[in-house]
């Protein structure tokens, strides 16, 4: 396990989709199951990218840079406030809600072609800010539930 510096903050937004390369829907709560990712997203299963999240911070600057974007046009399953996950180092182990665990695995990604998010968003944030991981403890995570990096 890495250590990262000590944050905390909040889930605001949580969003799932059926299909891959598409934005994602807004829910209130989602299921979140160990080893697999999140109940009925199309990115869940048995590989190192079951969760991806994303600051709404970042969210928030490519609206100031004139993007007409929201939660889950990225594909985030979770935005969250008040982390900066680029200061949050893989093998971190990242409490959610009141079971959740994730341990982060992947900062970015590589887009081979861009894809229906960067067509309709004309820009996308994830290879640059997006934040997976693997889930190690599963259970319900709602809108409005704490997040604590680096104290797992």
């Amino acid at each position: 396990m890495t250590q990262a510096p000590h944050q905390t903050g909040k889930v605001v937004s949580l969003a799932v989709s059926t299909k891959k390369g598409i934005p994602k829907t807004c829910v209130s709560e989602v299921t979140v199951v160990e080893n697999h990712g999140i109940e009925g997203d199309a990115h869940a299963g048995p590989w190192h990218r079951q969760v991806s999240l994303l600051a709404r911070e970042g969210i928030e600057t490519m609206v100031a840079k004139g993007l007409t974007v929201g939660f889950g046009d990225f594909a985030e399953n979770v935005a969250t406030e008040g982390i900066d996950w680029l200061k949050v180092p893989v093998g971190t182990r990242v409490a959610m809600g009141n079971a959740v665990v994730l341990e982060i695995t992947q900062i970015g990604k590589t887009c081979h072609k861009p894809c229906a998010i960067f067509h309709r968003a004309g820009d996308c944030i994830m290879p640059r800010e997006g934040i997976f991981g693997k889930v190690l403890a599963g259970g319900t995570l709602r809108v409005g539930d704490a997040v604590s990096v680096g104290a797992v």
